[in-house]
């Protein structure tokens, strides 16, 4: 009578002196492979046959040779070696920066952050390293990185933050922006601004984007409401119709400082200064990986000088 044997029964050594006798057809040169005793080799195939109350080898006087249980389960057996080895190169690799992937979050805005060669600098010291970096809206990056979609990210506060270590990095004030000279000659209140013909971006989050989320909590506290006359995705697209005279926007000082800034329009701060605080998010309590620790270094970095940077300016 047969007993069913559970696979944690099979050890991932006795499989490997299985496969090397297998290969070398001798228990001898397996212990030799594996830097163990012959008779280590040959117990370690015992038990792996007692466990699976079947013969695997035909021990001849000079060679073993596989029984049809030994020829059915070599294939798996080679696998789960395989993979055992794989998995142990892939972890040492990335011990050493030698390999391993790296995920991170990135802003929608990245590269008015200077972050457009964050890539190229890090694949410049780490080539062997794979790297996914994902550029979204920063409630959708919060939302990856707490999931373990991604390991880590750089985001705009503020966010649901519920299972997730903040970081922050570096504050950038967000201006008023029109081509209308008169509407930027002085601070604008939140009045003002509700009054506005607004062009505002993001339009997939809308009001769960964390700069307009702070906008709609200062309506709230006025008594007004803040409602945009035409929504869009990128700030370039927002910038070129307000540049246009269609309606007025917000931009970041990183965005406005940029060459890329369209001539003839004005900017003016708000009344009451408003930020983009920029954060480094990972999920609390889950150390990253080494390879995505370091781009993240980067990251944090290239966050800090940007943000002095532009408050020398």
């Amino acid at each position: 009578m047969h007993r069913t044997t559970s696979p944690a029964s099979m050890t991932l050594v006795q499989l490997r002196a299985f496969v090397e006798a297998g290969r070398l057809g001798s228990f001898t040169a397996a212990a030799q492979a594996m830097d163990i005793a012959q008779a280590s080799a040959s117990e370690l195939v015992r038990r792996l046959e007692t466990e699976l109350d079947a013969e695997l080898f035909l021990r001849g006087s000079r060679t073993l040779t596989l029984t049809s249980a030994g020829q059915e389960l070599l294939p798996y057996a080679q696998e789960a070696v395989e993979a055992a080895d794989s998995g142990a190169r892939a972890v040492h690799s990335l011990g050493s920066l030698g390999g391993g992937t790296a995920t991170f979050g990135v802003l929608r805005n990245a590269d008015y952050y200077l972050l457009a060669n964050l890539v190229q600098m890090f694949h410049a010291r780490y080539p062997a390293v794979r790297v996914r970096l994902v550029g979204q809206n920063s409630a959708e990056t919060a939302l990856a990185v707490a999931a373990g979609q991604i390991e880590a990210g750089l985001v705009v506060l503020p966010i649901d933050d519920e299972g997730l270590a903040v970081t922050p990095l570096m504050r950038d004030e967000v201006h008023y922006v029109s081509a209308s000279a008169e509407r930027t000659r002085t601070p604008v209140t939140i009045e003002a601004f509700s009054r506005a013909p607004l062009v505002l971006y993001d339009a997939h989050y809308g009001w769960k984007d964390p700069t307009r989320r702070q906008i709609a909590e200062r309506a709230q506290l006025a008594g007004v409401r803040v409602d945009a006359m035409i929504e869009l995705e990128r700030v370039e697209a927002a910038l070129n119709l307000a540049a246009a005279g269609v309606g007025d926007t917000i931009a970041s000082r990183a965005v406005i400082s940029s060459p890329s800034f369209p001539a003839g329009l004005h900017t003016a701060p708000f009344a009451e200064p408003l930020y983009d605080t920029i954060a480094l998010v990972r999920r609390h309590g889950h150390p990253l990986s080494r390879a995505t620790r370091e781009l993240a270094r980067l990251a944090e970095d290239t966050i800090r000088e940007m943000g002095h940077g532009l408050l020398m300016t």
